[in-house]
């Protein structure tokens, strides 16, 4: 098999399954899992979220802590790790945050039709990679991997996240599970309709529960690779 990096699947959810409402940022962690979760993107080398999320919530993908910042900059690596979204319209805004923000590269995935566009509206501020006919997430990896990411931190949201899991190529699930409702049918979910490779006949096997403040941490590992970490 072709060589891809380690994978984490990270992101909150609310007891009734949802990563939020309609509204941008809804919190649904603490300041404390915030921390976490800084922890675990500074130890990557990419993070990637889908284009709605670059779209719904304007992220920054950021590394917040400037001890940790500085750790890595001591190490000879940007102060964040590179950021990463897969788009099929390329109808992303370059001055959003997640261009504009940080030293660190940008790469664009997009359908090969798509390309003069992503070109066009994008070339200035990200690295726009040609995807082939659809993009596909395992090629995408593979392609990571080429570039030398070793370690990659997926965001969301329900979209990408369905794509990964449902193709078995992530290593590690972190969820954590908030203490609220969000009660809308309509809300994003955490992931969407799929055949999962875990299911009464292969369960995934739990290998962390953690309370942290008000919410819990339930960390799954999902291949043989996570005993590796």
């Amino acid at each position: 098999m072709p060589e891809r990096p380690y994978t984490m699947l990270s992101c909150s959810v609310s007891l009734d399954g949802y990563l939020g409402d309609h509204t941008p940022r809804l919190a649904l962690s603490n300041d404390a899992d915030f921390d976490r979760v800084d922890a675990v993107r500074a130890s990557c080398d990419a993070i990637m979220v889908g284009a709605v999320t670059v779209r719904a919530d304007n992220p920054r993908l950021l590394v917040r802590s400037q001890a940790r910042r500085d750790a890595r900059t001591a190490r000879g690596l940007t102060p964040s790790p590179m950021k990463i979204t897969v788009t099929d319209r390329a109808d992303l805004d370059a001055h959003s945050d997640f261009f504009t923000t940080g030293e660190t590269e940008k790469l664009v995935y997009t359908s090969s039709a798509r390309v003069p566009d992503a070109c066009a509206r994008l070339g200035l501020v990200a690295t726009i990679v040609d995807g082939g006919p659809c993009v596909r997430m395992r090629r995408l990896s593979e392609d990571l991997a080429d570039r030398g990411v070793k370690r990659l931190m997926v965001e969301g949201g329900g979209v990408v996240h369905t794509q990964f899991l449902a193709d078995d190529l992530v290593d590690e699930l972190q969820l954590v599970i908030a203490p609220v409702f969000v009660g809308d049918s309509s809300a994003p979910r955490f992931v969407s309709d799929a055949r999962f490779p875990w299911h009464c006949g292969r369960r995934a096997r739990l290998a962390e529960t953690r309370q942290i403040d008000d919410v819990v941490l339930l960390r799954y590992a999902l291949s043989p690779r996570f005993a590796d970490r």
